[in-house]
C-alpha cells in the first residue's frame, strides 16, 4: 500500500508550499534513482550520493567509493532532487547532508565529506546560499 499525505487549507501560501517541500524531500530520500556503469544499472538512494558533477559530456554521481553515470543532465537534476541537494557551481550539485568541512580560500571554497578523499569546490557565487542553508540545518538540530 502506497503512503498518501492529504494537507487541507484555505489558500496556498508560502508556508503550506514549504510543507509540501519537507514532505516531498522525506518521500524522496527512500526514493531510489538507477545510475549506470559500463552495461550495468545499479538502484541507489539519494542518500548514498555525495554529489552530481558534468564534464560537459556527461554527469557522474560520486558516492563515497565509487563513480556512476546518469543520464540526467544537470539542470534536469535541479528539478528532480530534494532540497537537500544544491548546486555549488556551473558543473556541480551537493548533497548538503553528507558534508563533513568546508575550507574558505580567496576565490572558493573546498568542501569535503566525512569518509571519503573526494572534494568539491564551491563558486564565490554559490558560498553564501550553502552557508546559509548550513546554518539553517544547523539551528534546526539536524547537523
Amino acid at each position: 500500500m502506497e503512503e498518501e499525505v492529504i494537507i487541507r487549507c484555505s489558500s496556498l501560501n508560502d508556508e503550506i508550499q514549504a510543507i509540501q517541500k519537507a514532505v516531498a524531500d522525506i518521500a524522496s530520500g527512500r526514493q531510489r534513482f538507477v545510475f549506470y556503469r559500463g552495461d550495468t544499472e545499479y538502484y541507489l538512494s539519494l542518500r548514498d550520493v555525495l554529489f552530481f558533477e558534468t564534464d560537459a559530456r556527461e554527469v557522474s554521481v560520486h558516492t563515497i567509493d565509487s563513480v556512476y553515470q546518469t543520464r540526467y543532465k544537470l539542470y534536469e537534476l535541479e528539478e528532480l532532487l530534494p532540497g537537500h541537494f544544491m548546486r555549488v557551481s556551473k558543473s556541480t550539485i551537493l548533497n548538503v547532508e553528507a558534508i563533513y568541512s568546508m575550507t574558505r580560500n580567496l576565490s572558493s571554497c573546498i568542501v569535503q565529506f566525512q569518509n571519503s578523499h573526494k572534494q568539491v569546490y564551491v563558486s564565490r557565487y554559490y558560498y553564501k546560499p550553502l552557508k546559509a542553508k548550513m546554518e539553517e540545518k544547523r539551528i534546526r538540530g539536524e547537523a
